[in-house]
């Protein structure tokens, strides 16, 4: 006998360069980021606080499994994306948490990105530095 298949919610998050493609489950609460303990891959207590921030406003946080494949970015960007993803599968799973998520901000998309750099310019708005003489 085939073992049953997993339905999975998805939920997908950007922040800056960051991309983070989520799948939630129903199931006991562990957290994997690209294959590792969400522990062991966001090393500081802020970005790991900031991940697990939804489940926990949704009050969800040992009832589903969570998988997460972020690329991009660095680790700030990286875990703005798994919040943004992870608010957005928990709404796909129940609409009514919405309501619960909309005022921290975890369904808004932060839009904000690096200036690219201008042509004649050494950085995307500093010009060359000023020399009387």
């Amino acid at each position: 006998m085939a073992a049953a298949k997993k339905e999975y919610i998805w939920g997908l998050g950007r922040r800056k360069t960051s991309v983070a493609r989520v799948r939630i489950a129903p199931g006991e609460g562990k957290i994997l980021v690209n294959k590792r303990e969400v522990k062991e891959y966001f090393c500081t207590e802020r970005r790991l606080k900031d991940v697990i921030k939804p489940l926990e406003i949704a009050e969800v946080k040992g009832k589903y499994d969570v998988f997460i494949n972020v690329k991009g970015g660095g680790d700030t960007g990286q875990a703005g994306a798994c919040v943004l993803g992870i608010a957005r599968a928990l709404v796909k799973a129940d609409p009514e948490l919405e309501k619960k998520l909309r005022p921290y901000g975890f369904l808004t998309r932060d839009s904000r990105m690096v200036e690219r750099k201008k042509y004649g310019l050494r950085g995307a708005r500093r010009g060359c530095q000023f020399s009387k003489r």
